[in-house]
């Protein structure tokens, strides 16, 4: 089980925003639902997740409306299928027919190698979107040997609204491809004024051989 997610709950137990342990057993893999009760309300609701298996993408089409003000997505050991590949999002106004929601983005990093020769911190602009339709990368190159993958979570702010443009922020925990622990940071807007309703995660190329997302709804 992924530390992020579990600290995640157990803060929130310890926090006083679960009334019970539904979630305190170091284990999210089985989850399909809430049992009642064990959320207070105007705190925070599980609603879905999705498993990969050798996926080409996993897509987010339902459980994202107007019920929430704030959706954060939860990834556990994101492992992709081809070495050195990024993970990605992509925002849909339609359902989930077509994910070409116009962002403006902004992309940090801290590194540090395994052997200690090289560490920093930096913003990348090669990584940031400036009005583009693309798909945007949330991590750096992430490995594929078979103790590698990528853990973190994404926040999406009012989806639904027709008011304003769609604030999110990231930050995810990598293991780079080249033995290299990345916190890549990253922060932008959706610039529409049209509902968000689907999201969509994909790697840069190839497939997500594994790994575990989680969406959660704050009110």
């Amino acid at each position: 089980m992924g530390t992020i997610t579990r600290n995640f709950a157990n803060n929130l137990t310890t926090s006083g925003l679960l009334k019970s342990t539904a979630f305190n057993n170091d284990s999210f893999d089985n989850i399909t639902s809430v049992p009642s009760g064990s959320v207070q309300s105007g705190d925070i609701k599980f609603i879905s997740s999705a498993t990969a298996s050798s996926s080409a993408s996993i897509e987010f089409t339902s459980g994202i409306d107007s019920t929430y003000k704030e959706y954060i997505f939860h990834f556990v050991n994101i492992h992709p299928g081809t070495d050195a590949v990024y993970f990605q999002m992509n925002f849909s106004t339609d359902g989930g027919s077509s994910y070409n929601v116009t962002k403006t983005t902004t992309f940090t990093t801290a590194y540090q190698q395994e052997n200690d020769t090289e560490g920093n911190v930096v913003t990348q602009g090669d990584q940031d979107l400036a009005q583009s339709t693309a798909f945007k990368s949330i991590t750096n190159q992430i490995g594929n040997d078979n103790d590698q993958s990528g853990s973190g979570y994404l926040h999406l702010f009012n989806p639904s609204s027709t008011t304003y443009v769609k604030n999110f922020v990231s930050e995810m925990s990598v293991d780079e491809y080249r033995s290299f622990l990345h916190v890549a940071r990253c922060a932008g807007y959706g610039n529409t004024t049209s509902a968000i309703n689907a999201v969509k995660f994909q790697m840069s190329s190839g497939n997500i051989d594994n790994g575990q997302i989680l969406l959660f709804g704050v009110n």
